[in-house]
């Protein structure tokens, strides 16, 4: 076996994604609960890039496919780099056919300026049963562990325009 085939094994694959934090008028953050047996599987909208597409068209995308929000938004914020996180062994094996041990994903900030009634989560494929507007702090607490290192990552990147996690 040569040296290059050895290192090889040792390198992580990521899905490249996205995730968007969506702020209301009171600066309080979209968060959906997944369809998942864990009824603590709340995130933000996120998804992976499509072959071709660039990262803000695919915020843009993955935010309508999953809240319905078609306008009244705009994009103020990108993330500076890549923020990523590991799947937990049994996951990688089940999601995308294991080729990936998680994602890396460039994240977007989006005021929503539009009214609640404009949020449907009843989408074509809908990720969320439920929804809510929520604080850090209480996302902090409803994500699924793995992803919390990446959300404390993304919040403090963008500390500046969301305030301190506290």
């Amino acid at each position: 076996m040569n040296k290059f085939s050895s290192e090889s094994k040792k390198i992580k694959r990521y899905r490249r994604g996205v995730g968007v934090i969506i702020l209301n008028k009171k600066r309080k953050i979209f968060i959906g609960q997944r369809f998942d047996k864990d009824k603590a599987a709340w995130q933000m909208p996120q998804g992976g890039i499509d072959r071709g597409e660039k990262a803000i068209e695919a915020a843009k995308r993955e935010m309508q496919e999953e809240t319905g929000i078609k306008k009244n938004f705009r994009v103020t914020h990108e993330s500076n780099d890549w923020h990523y996180y590991d799947l937990p062994m049994h996951l990688q094996k089940k999601l995308w056919r294991g080729r990936y041990v998680g994602q890396k994903q460039r994240w977007y900030v989006i005021d929503f300026y539009g009214s609640d009634n404009e949020i449907n989560i009843k989408t074509k494929r809908p990720e969320f049963q439920t929804w809510r507007w929520s604080t850090k702090n209480e996302i902090l607490k409803l994500i699924v562990p793995f992803k919390s290192k990446l959300y404390k990552s993304v919040f403090k990147e963008f500390d500046n325009i969301l305030g301190s996690i506290e």
